[in-house]
């Protein structure tokens, strides 16, 4: 700490001086004591206002200070020092005190200009919320999206400071004004959606009327179509009130779900029946692959002719599987035609017991046609001319070998 009483004096008759650049000047009188401890008593005075200038600078380079205050007390400060009673380096602690007065105007003046640059922006984010706010009440549907935005903005409103109340209260009328002319709006609104729900009401009892018509219908694919037609009119449909559409919901999604239930359990079945005719259809095959047709072409026609017989009355297979087992029966066809072919070359037609034997084949097919078509059984019909023309087919290429 310095010695601040080196910079005044006490004279015989007690007045108290301080050193200046100027000269002497009287700043005290001192009758209590000793000189000294007059010199001490005014050098803690002049102590106090360096702490005062100490705590003020310490403040103003931390950032912490009101700018704007403390040059107001820099400048109390710097003013009461040409007439304080005090005894220490008054010229330097006034230096001082000038440095800070030119440190806190810029403080003060950046300050301000922040300020400013504050209350500017606070007042275009005001002007952005009003806005939003009134673009909201004059063009939003989305109603309950639109209403949570104006509460945030609302919420974020009343965290903006720093705009002059006239300026403020001229932005709060328009915020308030497009709030209310939204709430007009969403409430016509929604009159409007109360008749449209009773008619879509209305509107979806008669689709489920229809759906739980069609829950036990048994025409799989026409069933199946209609029902995804009336899930589409439902969708495009109105929605009814939030209980009546829940409540009509269910029973037209368990009408739906009856149907395709029940259409899945056949569909699973059948794929279950055509997957095992797969596997016998592939076994026949097998079996016909493994004939010797070239040692024995008359055997190989018999036995072809048995398996053929059998693999018409399987029945059918998935469909992606049926193209590759035609070609691997055709292939088969094809190698015990050309046995025969061969075999009939060396035979006279007239005496060729396999031409007869297949003239009577074809015969005994055309009577089980007939008798199909009696019946009226369109899937043996169907087998039935399947097989007619196989044979007819083999006849032709029979005659026209020999």
């Amino acid at each position: 700490m310095s010695d601040w009483t080196a910079y005044g004096r006490v004279d015989a008759d007690g007045t108290v001086y301080c050193k200046t650049a100027d000269g002497e000047r009287v700043v005290g009188s001192w009758q209590a004591g000793t000189p000294e401890e007059g010199l001490a008593h005014f050098a803690r005075r002049f102590a106090d206002k360096v702490t005062e200038v100490d705590l003020i600078e310490a403040r103003l380079k931390s950032g912490a200070a009101d700018a704007a205050h403390s040059l107001a007390s820099v400048k109390r400060l710097r003013a009461e020092l040409a007439e304080a009673h005090v005894v220490g380096d008054v010229d330097g602690l006034a230096a001082r005190l000038d440095r800070l007065t030119t440190q806190a105007e810029e403080s003060a003046a950046a300050a301000k200009a922040a300020k400013e640059t504050a209350r500017t922006e606070a007042q275009a984010r005001k002007v952005a919320l009003v806005e939003e706010a009134e673009k909201i009440a004059a063009e939003s549907t989305g109603w309950k999206a639109a209403g949570d935005r104006l509460k945030e903005i609302l919420d974020e409103w009343k965290t903006i400071r720093g705009i002059d109340k006239k300026t403020d209260g001229e932005l709060w009328k328009r915020f308030a004004a497009a709030r209310d002319g939204f709430t007009r709006r969403r409430g016509a609104h929604f009159a409007t959606l109360d008749g449209q729900r009773k008619q879509a009401q209305g509107a979806k009892e008669d689709l489920v009327k229809e759906a739980e018509a069609l829950a036990s219908s048994e025409d799989w694919a026409d069933t199946a179509a209609r029902l995804k037609d009336l899930m589409a009119q439902w969708k495009a449909a109105p929605r009814a009130s939030k209980e009546a559409e829940q409540r009509l919901w269910d029973r037209f999604r368990a009408a739906q779900d009856a149907f395709f239930s029940r259409r899945s359990e056949v569909f699973s079945a059948r794929d279950a029946e055509l997957k095992g005719n797969l596997e016998r259809k592939q076994a026949l095959l097998a079996e016909a692959e493994a004939v010797d047709v070239d040692a024995d072409p008359k055997g190989a026609q018999n036995k072809l002719r048995e398996i053929q017989g059998q693999w018409h009355d399987i029945g059918r297979v998935p469909r992606e599987n049926m193209a590759s087992l035609d070609r691997r029966m055709r292939a088969i066809e094809d190698k015990l035609r050309q046995a025969m072919d061969s075999a009939w070359r060396r035979t006279e037609p007239s005496a060729n017991p396999l031409l007869a034997q297949m003239r009577d084949q074809v015969s005994e097919a055309e009577q089980r046609l007939e008798r199909a078509k009696a019946a009226g059984d369109a899937k043996r019909i169907r087998e039935a001319e399947k097989a007619l023309e196989s044979k007819q087919q083999f006849l032709k290429l029979a005659e026209q070998a020999g």
